[in-house]
């Protein structure tokens, strides 16, 4: 995503992760792809994740935004909105993604913004609408997220890990 100087968090998640000593900006980014893209991530939280992209550098040969940067953009903003529902404690990990292209953009800069459809306990469903700088949509997406559990070096549990911890604790 770049720089992440100005991100805003809920002030809750923002003592959730400091405590955990965590830098949100670098948890909840696109990472090296995000970066090459531009894309910025302007507010976050698990109600509704708000994230811009330029056009320029993501084009296609016709010079038109690329579908495949408005599907980044869109499974960015809905997997850090899913990681915030699922908390310090899981793990958000893309299964499904549907992108619709309404129209062409040829230049500026899109806006995306990510609101939920479902968050359940092991999969959050986020819509996110793309659009223009005159507020045209430009592209619907909708990402469904699974949420595993993390163990305390970061690493998604199995489902075999997560029964057996359960069991343990009711047993």
């Amino acid at each position: 995503m770049g720089e992440q100087t100005s991100v805003k968090f809920p002030q809750e998640v923002l003592d959730e992760y400091t405590a955990l000593g965590v830098d949100l900006a670098a948890l909840f980014s696109a990472g090296h792809l995000g970066t090459r893209m531009g894309v910025r991530i302007l507010e976050a939280s698990a109600e509704r994740v708000v994230g811009t992209m330029p056009v320029e550098g993501n084009t296609q040969p016709y010079g038109l935004l690329h579908g495949g940067a408005s599907a980044v953009l869109a499974e960015t903003l809905g997997s850090v909105g899913s990681m915030l529902h699922g908390g310090s404690g899981r793990l958000a990990v893309g299964v499904d993604l549907n992108c619709t292209h309404h129209r062409g953009v040829r230049s500026g800069v899109v806006t995306g913004v990510a609101t939920p459809i479902h968050r359940g306990r092991s999969t959050a469903t986020y819509e996110i609408v793309i659009s223009d700088e005159q507020d045209r949509r430009v592209c619907t997406g909708r990402l469904t997220c699974l949420l595993r559990e993390i163990d305390g070096d970061g690493r998604a549990k199995t489902v075999a890990e997560v029964t057996e911890t359960k069991a343990r604790h009711e047993g």
